[in-house]
C-alpha cells in the first residue's frame, strides 16, 4: 500500500473507533492505512471504525473565510446598485512582458 508524503513526511490521519466495552478512542495512522476494526488499547477486544465529518476546522482561517465568501456569493451575490462617483477610477493593473511570447510567431 502506499503511504501519501507531503514535503518528505508521511501524512498522519487520526481515525476513531468504538469497542462496546470501553468507548471510543482515536488512533493515528498514516492516510488511507486504517482498517475496519482494531484492537481496543483497554481490553483488547475487537472495534469497529467509526466514520465522522473531517477535522477542517484545524485549516487555516484565511482559507475557510475564502471558501465560506465563495459559497454565499453562489446563493447571495452581491449586486452593484450604483454607478461609482465621476472622479473614481482604479489603476489598470498589467502583467509585466513575458520575454518568452517574443518568440511566439506572429499572425
Amino acid at each position: 500500500m502506499r503511504t501519501e508524503t507531503r514535503g518528505g513526511r508521511r501524512i498522519i490521519a487520526t481515525y476513531v473507533f468504538r469497542c462496546g466495552e470501553d468507548g471510543v478512542f482515536d488512533v493515528e495512522a498514516p492516510m488511507g492505512q486504517a482498517g475496519q476494526h482494531t484492537p481496543c488499547p483497554v481490553c483488547g477486544g475487537d472495534s469497529g471504525r467509526v466514520f465522522t465529518a473531517p477535522m477542517l476546522g484545524l485549516a487555516d482561517r484565511r482559507i475557510v473565510d475564502a471558501m465560506d465568501r465563495a459559497d454565499k456569493s453562489r446563493d447571495q451575490p452581491e449586486v452593484v446598485t450604483q454607478l461609482p462617483p465621476a472622479g473614481a477610477s482604479r489603476p489598470t493593473r498589467t502583467a509585466p512582458p513575458n520575454p518568452a511570447l517574443k518568440r511566439l510567431p506572429r499572425p
